[in-house]
């Protein structure tokens, strides 16, 4: 039997945390959610970038115009201190909450690599919740490509953390988890998008071998995104294939279920493993 670091890593996009009616945050599923994270859960959490963009509509009656990146970098900014609060808000009071910054650089440098490692595990230690985000705020995608292409030339396999999904694949594979959960606007991956009857239940293989076969003919399936600038199913699944080979479970549910029902398996998901 494997031996994992690790509970959970957890994952919730930016739009799961907004509340499209009103245009604002859904404060139910961040108290949901907070309700569940204990110490040995490393929570993965998108929204800094779209919560800023909200908070500077209501105050300034428009958003900001101009250059792309200096905006997603401004909204980003007055995001991250919101997404914080909320999280400190509802996560039992008893534990440390700690905000975790993080680019590319940490998992493609092997000394930051181990630095994030340590630091991580160490939360475990000392009863406290990590809430990870790539860090927006200080990240020019003009040099970040530029620095990707860097790497790839210079090494075969590099981490790009083009988005969150990405980044709690790679926290998975860095802290050996048990379980990886990656929450969605959808109960999973589907045969066939339009029809929530074609769930794909269960993508398993004996091995390593033939779980990345079963991943490669589901990701076939897979086309679209559910919003602009998301990757969509297809990306997901390449994202958890390294972690999914190290014995982690990967679960892809829906963002309404509780941790605890995606889990034990009372509610509709995906789940991936080597059986």
């Amino acid at each position: 039997m494997p031996c994992f670091d690790v509970e959970l890593v957890g994952k919730i996009g930016s739009m799961a945390l907004i509340n499209k009616e009103y245009s604002d945050i859904d404060y139910n599923i961040f108290a949901r959610i907070s309700k569940e994270l204990k110490p040995g859960y490393i929570w993965v959490s998108s929204g800094a970038t779209e919560i800023g963009r909200l908070d500077y509509l209501k105050r300034a009656g428009t958003e900001l115009n101009g250059n792309l990146d200096e905006v997603k970098t401004d909204y980003a900014s007055q995001g991250q201190a919101i997404l914080m609060q909320n999280y400190r808000r509802f996560i039992d009071p008893k534990y440390s909450v700690r905000q975790v910054l993080v680019e590319h650089q940490h998992f493609n440098d092997e000394e930051k690599r181990a630095h994030l490692t340590a630091m991580l595990l160490r939360c475990k230690e000392q009863n406290a919740v990590p809430i990870i985000n790539y860090n927006d705020a200080v990240s020019f995608a003009e040099n970040r490509k530029m620095e990707i292409q860097l790497l790839q030339k210079a090494k075969n396999k590099v981490v790009e953390c083009a988005d969150n999904d990405e980044t709690a694949a790679q926290i998975a594979c860095l802290l050996n988890a048990k379980n990886l959960i990656i929450l969605t606007n959808v109960d999973g991956i589907y045969e066939n998008p339009d029809n929530p009857e074609t769930l794909v239940k269960e993508i398993c293989g004996k091995n390593d071998l033939e779980l990345i076969d079963a991943i490669e003919q589901c990701k076939k399936m897979c086309s679209g995104s559910s919003r602009h600038g998301a990757n969509g199913a297809k990306y997901k699944l390449e994202y958890v294939k390294e972690a999914a080979v190290k014995g982690t479970t990967i679960f892809i549910a829906n963002s309404r279920f509780y941790l605890k029902d995606i889990l034990e398996g009372n509610c509709r998901r995906t789940v991936i493993r080597i059986k």
